[in-house]
């Protein structure tokens, strides 16, 4: 049986990922917590860039709530992607999301868009 709030993995957070073009697109659903969650989206990265895939747009649309944890996923995320030669891109992130990457002083470390084409488009530039 899976606790409620939690998916059969027994995370918090849901990872979609899909190919748009040469970027990769991880949408997540749910709450941002870190913990458990922080290792599923490491290990998926991880094998995004082990398939080559080096360009990743995380697509913020669903995403509940965020703590400082799940901002230290994302710092986390971004410098795995930089570390090999590649980058990462938020995009939809809400108002209270955009808000909270702007009080920490984090809105020049991450390129946050208002669509996934958007973000995809920025890797062309």
């Amino acid at each position: 049986m899976v606790p409620a709030g939690r998916n059969q993995e027994g995370l918090k957070l849901n990872l979609d990922v899909s190919q748009h073009g040469s970027a990769a697109v991880i949408t997540l659903t749910g709450s941002l917590l870190g913990g458990p969650d922080a290792a599923a989206l490491k290990n998926k990265l991880h094998e995004l860039v082990a398939a080559g895939k080096i360009r990743v747009v995380v697509n913020l649309k669903n995403v509940e709530f965020i703590n400082s944890s799940g901002l230290a996923m994302l710092i986390s995320s971004l410098n795995t992607m930089r570390d090999t030669g590649g980058d990462m891109k938020i995009a939809n992130a809400s108002e209270k999301i955009t808000t909270l990457i702007k009080v920490t002083k984090l809105g020049s470390l991450f390129e946050n868009h208002p669509t996934v084409e958007a973000a995809i488009a920025a890797f062309k530039k």
